[in-house]
């Protein structure tokens, strides 16, 4: 049986959040996005009870003559030199060159989640949470989901990941051979090292799939007409959320935005919360964490989780052109689970331990590729 959740840690430490699925009742899939908010015209923060939220503000002046969209469904070039770099690929091949030669010094319980999972201290003095995952396919669904992002142009949204074989006599854990007796892991496990980042707060979901979420109003596509009045501040977190929304649905992440839109059904205010696996950095630019969900486990689970997904993709029409360019070379050449395999062995020592997508997984993978296509084609269309 699948533990108990856990409470979430607090804002600014690692959450490594409970998978929903297996709990989730099975009716819950036929709810659909029918019932959620259309997008407003014009949207601004507010604060309501401690808790963020977007509601609508009436007109306001734009924050800068230049459109936010060019040709009717990509983001501007200006827009994106203003989004916050995320992990620089330097900077994380860096900290992962490191970290798979560095020791453990310390476990630590608490700040990464599930009881299982420890924070590291590793001997160059940086910090990871270590994750145990319930199952292989957990890790592994975190770790293609990491290398995906980084076919996708998106990697850097994503904290620096790698993954280290669990050797009491190894190396690089024997410092916390005595902690790892009394972890309950497994000899010779797989587990995922990630980097800690400190300082991160809670994000809540912006319209159109915010706080009114509830509200009876049906959910219709981002596009440009709805952005010319909002500041920039709001328009660069937009695009970051149209990466996010495209890689959940690649992926069939169903623990991120999709499992709160699911909790509608008993909590109708859990759209003013802040969003499962998803962070902020200091400098504005957001942080997906936890993929465990994707491509593997959450492809077990589609029939489930698609009635969400699916809708949750189709409500975005604006994209990033370098994004948008991928998925159609992908699409093009058929070459969606090639790219990732060839990626994953290339960077990743460890991957033969996991293995990689199943034939049905590497199809399902390409097919999905290939809705996203068709989904900007039509978008463009418009």
């Amino acid at each position: 049986p699948e533990p108990e959740p856990e409470p979430r840690p607090p804002a600014g430490q690692w959450d490594w959040g409970r998978s929903p699925a297996e709990r989730g009742r099975p009716g819950g899939g036929q709810k659909t996005f029918r019932t959620l908010l259309a997008v407003p015209a014009v949207a601004g923060r507010e604060e309501r009870g401690g808790e963020e939220r977007f509601a609508v503000t009436g007109s306001r002046p734009p924050a800068a003559s230049a459109s936010p969209v060019e040709r009717g469904i990509f983001w501007s070039r200006e827009l994106e030199q203003q989004v916050p770099p995320g992990f620089a690929a330097e900077e994380a091949a860096a900290w992962l060159s490191a970290a798979r030669a560095a020791r453990v010094s310390a476990l630590e319980r608490g700040g990464c989640g599930r009881s299982s999972n420890r924070l590291a201290l590793l001997s160059d003095g940086s910090r990871a949470c270590v994750r145990y995952g319930i199952n292989p396919e957990q890790i592994q669904g975190e770790a293609l989901s990491y290398h995906l992002a980084g076919v996708l142009g998106m990697q850097e949204r994503l904290p620096p990941m790698a993954l280290a074989l669990v050797e009491t006599r190894g190396r690089q854990w024997e410092p916390v051979r005595e902690e790892l007796r009394g972890s309950h892991w497994a000899e010779g496990a797989v587990v995922s090292l990630t980097r800690w980042v400190d300082n991160l707060t809670a994000v809540v979901a912006p319209a159109p799939w915010g706080a009114e979420a509830g509200a009876g109003r049906r959910l219709q596509p981002l596009s440009a007409g709805e952005l010319g009045g909002l500041p920039p501040s709001q328009l660069v977190e937009l695009v970051q959320w149209s990466d996010l929304i495209l890689f959940d649905y690649l992926t069939a992440n169903f623990d991120r935005l999709v499992s709160n839109l699911f909790s509608l059904q008993w909590d109708p205010r859990v759209m003013r919360r802040a969003t499962s696996n998803l962070l902020r950095a200091p400098d504005g630019g957001l942080v997906f964490m936890d993929n465990e969900a994707g491509l593997v486990h959450g492809y077990r689970l589609l029939a489930m989780w698609d009635p969400y997904n699916e809708p949750l993709l189709r409500s975005v029409c604006v994209f990033r052109e370098g994004t948008a360019r991928r998925v159609a070379e992908l699409h093009r050449r058929r070459s969606a689970a090639a790219e990732l395999r060839r990626r994953y062995r290339a960077r990743e020592p460890l991957w033969a331990h996991l293995g990689f997508l199943s034939d049905r997984q590497a199809e399902l993978l390409q097919a999905r590729v290939d809705f996203v296509h068709r989904h900007i084609a039509h978008c463009r269309a418009q």
